[in-house]
């Protein structure tokens, strides 16, 4: 990403999720023994998970971004939906092709593209204790 996150919160919750991904790779080498096929598939579920992030970010910022800015319209809407779609038929591509061709292990995509959601419980917890 070239720009810089504004949202102290958010730019917390990309860093935690990279963290957390990373602490549920090295953890499943621990647990494997060293052998990289669950961790592989932590990996490019965090991959996917950071992905779909992105795409649903960007698709919110431009919605906001054409609230702020009239000139938007039709057009710029038709373009919006038209990149959401797109970017989702990218996130199932990428899905099927770790899936089915990579091989990565189907329980550690699963594992690594809850690495948002845990980082965003460590989010809630941090902020509770204040």
């Amino acid at each position: 990403m070239t720009r810089r996150e504004r949202d102290p919160i958010l730019r917390r919750l990309e860093r935690d999720a990279i963290l957390a991904c990373a602490a549920m790779v090295a953890g499943a080498l621990v647990v494997r023994g060293g052998h990289p096929d669950v961790a592989a598939g932590v990996l490019g579920g965090g991959l996917l998970v950071g992905a779909s992030y992105w795409a649903i970010k960007a698709s919110v910022d431009r919605l906001i971004g054409g609230a702020r800015d009239a000139r938007g319209g039709r057009a710029g809407r038709v373009v919006g939906i038209g990149l959401f779609v797109l970017r989702y038929a990218l996130l199932g591509l990428g899905a099927y092709v770790m899936i089915a061709r990579l091989r990565l292990h189907p329980v550690g995509l699963v594992v690594g593209a809850t690495s948002v959601v845990a980082a965003a419980a460590a989010g809630a917890i941090r902020t509770s204790r204040t």
